[in-house]
């Protein structure tokens, strides 16, 4: 069983820039593809993210491009997400997700993943 936990979040102003990480323990993450979603209030769950399990692709939501960047330290099983000129818009829980089985299901699918941690609040102000 993967255990999945988010860290990074807090209060920051637009156009600052927060690291969130997400440490996995129970397995190791450098077999996982890997991927950040985010729930903003009243929202759906939406994908924001996805690294493959190898490093060598990545996939951004249009609203991100350019402003996250996802990577990831094997040596430390954590999986990151460096979030510059952060909006308003981006106020949300953040989830990472663990995809150990790799599948078909396109990684901006939820169905794609297996394991989810519980999230990290980031708010930005304006």
């Amino acid at each position: 069983q993967v255990q999945l936990v988010e860290s990074g979040g807090g209060l920051v102003q637009a156009g600052g820039s927060l690291r969130l990480s997400c440490a996995a323990s129970g397995g190791t993450s450098k077999n996982y593809n890997m991927g950040w979603f985010r729930q903003g209030p009243g929202k759906e769950r939406e994908f924001v993210s996805a690294l493959t399990w190898d490093g060598g692709n990545s996939y951004y939501v249009d609203s991100v491009k350019g402003r996250f960047t996802i990577s990831k330290d094997n040596a430390k099983n954590t999986v990151y997400m460096q979030m510059n000129n952060l909006k308003p818009e981006d106020t949300a829980v953040y989830h990472c997700a663990a995809e150990q089985e790799h599948t078909a299901v396109p990684l901006f699918d939820r169905g794609a993943y297996e394991y989810w941690g519980q999230g990290t609040q980031v708010t930005v102000s304006s």
